[in-house]
């Protein structure tokens, strides 16, 4: 039995150093004493006895016996060799009565490096086994900008809480992200069943992962892993057996090789306008009947109490008028967690629903795994920058809308001086506060902008703004029918206490789901041409018709002039928002002259204009519905709507 297993596992050993050989590739064990010659160690800590993952022990810690063992730890000496009869021992013995006694390892950079035991780890890779048992020595190198060194230092942190070696990320943020998922806090201490049924579930997934042939992709098992628990959900990830594993992971398969090319998005900004010609009404492809569309729209609240709801409710009503009937729609509202969005889905798709549009940023994950169990119905989710591929998302360039509001502002103000409320610090609205920012400067280069925050504890925006003698000021996009006010759009306080609304900017949703069910019916999605390749994320703006200004009747004639004009500008791409230079606070530069700011770049904006008097605030000034958001779409990453 051992000769036998020898020689196969000598033939593994074989062609992985054929392998490197022809990649150019070192074919033996790494040495720790080689990389530590070039590496500087900061610290030494002795971990003692604990349970190394065996795809984490990648070499050896002296170059004594380097030979005998190609880099995939498969042996390379003859099996008649005293090596190879030593080897088959060992193997023996792990058959009969189990290998007890534990290696001794060092750790570096998450990775393991063998000083006494390399014959051990050698056949309990063969026999794949997930771990095996050790005395380790940690050594931490010197804190520098290094991309692996930061993660590294992520992960010391993880570890301080977890005492896991189960994962290992090539992402920076990882870490806390899978925290997050895991409803952990980051300085959160597990207890002894939190920690074994990580274990477990790390060790069923590996092994899923392995049989649903995963080595064959570039992603490591542990991202892939961060992936499925965010589709699926830590609760349910932690009961699953490894069989469950692999079946759930054969249906988010595609998610599993976006994330592999690294979660491209193809990020859409013009619809494509169908033509009918008579190849395409002979020949449909995808094409579809408004008839045969039963769609659901989900709310985190009500149309009542929500703007943001009521103002998707309005486009749920828009559609019924302009399909005079032939859509049937349905609303499902308070879906305000992910049991209550799978709730609403299910129900759904009960009644018949084929589209669903989930409507609110935190709906995102429960609409992932809702998609990949129902992969015949069409799920698109209100939110922008989300790479999957299961479902695709829709948003609005609002910051176009939102410099037209500065320019206003700045003509209309006797001062120097405008406020701006905004609520969430997520992607997008640092785009429109310094859109409304650089539209005022166009107009005043004099004019300072003083944000305040509307989602901060204890605080009250307009109060502040009140007290620095702030009378015009861009708020809330709109109204909340429950709760009427004044106090939205651009709007000036006039000295008896009194607001006079001056513009507001508007979000066609209804025009924006009736292009997006045009596209459906008329076959055209991109988003089935980038299934698995890239994840869809619509984000129009005025040429699209989605988002526009309303200005006051009382409005100036001039000032309604130029504003028509910027705005004819914008929609024939004629005029940007964000063309250079731009400088931020501090006097950075951000784009120079002659250039134009990136779709990624207005998307990701973490940074605020240099006539901005104010700051983003921190994760833990804001409210908790706020911080909730903010973890999921939040632009301080490493601190990672409904309105």
């Amino acid at each position: 039995m051992a000769s036998t297993d020898y020689t196969a596992a000598f033939k593994q050993g074989r062609r992985s150093y054929q392998a490197a050989l022809t990649k150019g590739e070192y074919p033996y064990l790494p040495v720790l004493d080689d990389i530590l010659s070039y590496t500087e160690v900061a610290s030494i800590e002795n971990l003692g006895l604990i349970d190394i993952p065996l795809s984490k022990i990648i070499g050896t810690k002296t170059e004594g016996r380097t030979n005998a063992f190609a880099n995939n730890f498969m042996p390379l000496l003859p099996e008649d060799s005293e090596f190879g009869m030593k080897w088959a021992l060992v193997y023996d013995h792990q058959i009969n009565d189990g290998i007890r006694d534990p290696i001794v390892a060092y750790e570096f950079m998450n990775q393991f490096y063998v000083q006494e035991g390399n014959k051990r780890v050698s056949v309990m890779k063969y026999l794949k086994t997930y771990s095996i048992p050790g005395t380790v020595t940690r050594l931490i190198p010197r804190k520098t900008d290094d991309k692996e060194n930061k993660i590294y230092y992520e992960f010391l942190d993880f570890y301080a809480v977890s005492q896991s070696y189960d994962v290992r990320f090539g992402k920076e943020g990882s870490y806390k992200k899978l925290l997050k998922l895991m409803g952990k806090k980051d300085d959160e201490l597990w207890s002894d069943d939190d920690k074994l049924t990580f274990h477990a579930a790390c060790y069923n997934f590996s092994e899923a992962f392995r049989m649903a042939h995963g080595e064959k992709l570039n992603l490591s098992v542990s991202d892939a892993f961060l992936v499925y628990v965010e589709v699926y959900g830590y609760e349910q990830v932690k009961s699953q057996t490894e069989h469950e594993m692999l079946a759930a992971l054969q249906k988010m398969w595609t998610e599993i090789t976006l994330a592999d090319k690294g979660s491209q998005v193809e990020l859409i900004q013009n619809p494509v306008e169908t033509k009918s010609t008579l190849l395409n009404r002979l020949l449909p492809t995808g094409a579809v009947s408004p008839e045969s569309l039963r769609i659901a729209f989900i709310y985190t609240k009500t149309a009542d109490t929500s703007s943001w709801a009521y103002a998707h409710e309005l486009g749920r009503m828009y559609i019924e008028q302009v399909y005079e009937g032939k859509i049937k729609t349905m609303a499902f509202d308070q879906a305000d967690d992910d049991d209550k969005v799978a709730e609403s889905i299910e129900h759904a798709i009960e009644q018949g629903c084929n589209l669903i549009f989930t409507t609110a940023t935190q709906m995102v994950n429960q609409s992932v795994r809702s998609a990949v169990m129902h992969p015949k119905v069409k799920i698109y989710n209100c939110s922008i920058l989300m790479s999957y591929s299961s479902i695709c998302t829709y948003y609005a360039r609002m910051y176009e809308s939102k410099f037209l509001m500065g320019a206003i502002a700045a003509a209309l103000s006797r001062t120097d001086r405008l406020g701006y409320v905004a609520d969430y610090p997520i992607y997008g609205t640092m785009a429109n506060i310094n859109a409304f920012a650089l539209g005022a400067k166009m107009i005043n280069p004099y004019v300072k902008i003083y944000l305040e925050w509307s989602k901060i504890k204890g605080q009250d925006a307009r109060e502040r703004l009140q007290q620095e003698g702030i009378v015009f000021v861009s708020d809330s996009d709109m109204i909340t029918p429950e709760h009427a006010s004044r106090a939205y759009g651009l709007y000036v306080k006039k000295d008896d206490g009194t607001l006079d609304n001056l513009a507001t900017p508007i979000w066609h949703w209804g025009k924006f789901y009736e292009r997006i069910i045009k596209n459906i019916c008329s076959g055209n999605n991109e988003e089935s041409a980038q299934k698995g390749k890239k994840a869809v994320n619509y984000w129009w703006g005025m040429s699209a018709d989605v988002i526009d200004v309303i200005c006051s009747k009382t409005m100036p004639h001039g000032t309604y002039r130029l504003i028509e004009f910027l705005k004819s500008s914008i929609r024939a791409d004629a005029f940007h928002p964000f063309d250079g230079p731009i400088y931020a606070q501090d006097d950075i530069l951000q784009c120079p002259e002659g250039e134009s700011l990136s779709a990624d770049e207005i998307i990701t904006m973490d940074w605020l204009a240099e006539n901005v008097i104010g700051r983003i605030p921190e994760l833990e000034e804001l409210t908790e519905e706020a911080q909730a958001l903010v973890r999921l779409q939040g632009i301080k990453v490493d601190e990672n709507a409904d309105k």
